[in-house]
């Protein structure tokens, strides 16, 4: 686990590039609560800097979420990754309701949920639609829906997997604005690859928020000033900026710009 004073320099890094949520990732199966004990003292040294707080640590238990609240996390993402009938062919971890009891946990502990899923795993279009139904008829649906567009790493078993049409990345983007109409919509991995025309058209189709910063977990991130640079050319502003009356894209949209980078 990194020291409080590294996690403390990122965090401020990412307010001073305009981020207003800050992610704090680890890869737990599930945390033990000496681990808890140790997050939440950096979800309470974040808070102290005027930011918000998101954390992704693995499958929590009812107590282990309290616990979180109770030290100021605003948010926890848990993905659900794919469609029921589709996870077992790419996860063997764990089970498809250990993810739906998890959230649960941290939905009445009172944070915030943070659930998307990937796509671009060798799914069929069936079980894009099938993850955006699971997600939309969650009670109440999620407050923030990374869409995430599989990076394909060398050596893994999903190296080999075909790509997505770009458009139909663009359909899932609409198809969640739609059936989600309060939530953060959320470009997630895979930004990368999508380029910019196809990210302006995501923006088009309701994405509102992008994952900002350096990494994301294991892969890069575009880099934070072609981002910037992508906002001002689309007249996009951050929700700071527009309640502040900025100049467009002075700031990233919703961005979260950490180690992990969860927008």
């Amino acid at each position: 686990m990194l020291e409080m004073d590294e996690v403390l320099q990122a965090a401020q890094a990412a307010k001073q590039a305009g981020a207003t949520r800050f992610c704090m990732g680890a890869a737990w199966r599930a945390p033990k609560d000496r681990d808890i004990d140790k997050v939440a003292a950096l979800i309470g040294a974040v808070k102290e800097l005027g930011l918000e707080t998101c954390a992704t640590l693995g499958m929590l238990e009812a107590h282990q979420a309290q616990a979180l609240k109770e030290a100021g996390l605003d948010y926890y993402n848990h993905n659900l990754d794919t469609a029921p009938e589709y996870y077992q062919d790419v996860v063997s971890t764990r089970q498809y309701q250990e993810r739906l009891d998890t959230l649960q946990h941290v939905r009445a502990a009172g944070v915030k949920v943070c659930c998307g899923g990937i796509v671009g795993m060798g799914e069929a279009p069936v079980h894009r639609a099938g993850l955006i139904a699971q997600l939309a008829n969650l009670d109440p649906y999620p407050d923030s829906v990374p869409i995430n567009n599989l990076v394909r790493v060398p050596g893994t078993p999903l190296a080999d997997s075909e790509p997505i049409d770009p458009l139909d990345f663009v359909r899932m983007i609409a198809v969640a604005r739609i059936t989600m109409p309060q939530a953060r919509v959320r470009l997630s991995a895979g930004r990368q690859q999508l380029g910019e025309a196809v990210q302006a058209l995501c923006f088009l189709a309701g994405a509102n928020s992008i994952f900002y910063g350096d990494k994301l977990l294991v892969t890069g991130n575009p880099d934070a000033n072609a981002d910037l640079q992508l906002l001002r050319k689309l007249g996009l502003r951050s929700r700071q900026t527009q309640e502040e009356g900025a100049a467009p894209a002075a700031n990233a949209a919703q961005g979260c710009g950490c180690g992990c980078t969860c927008g």
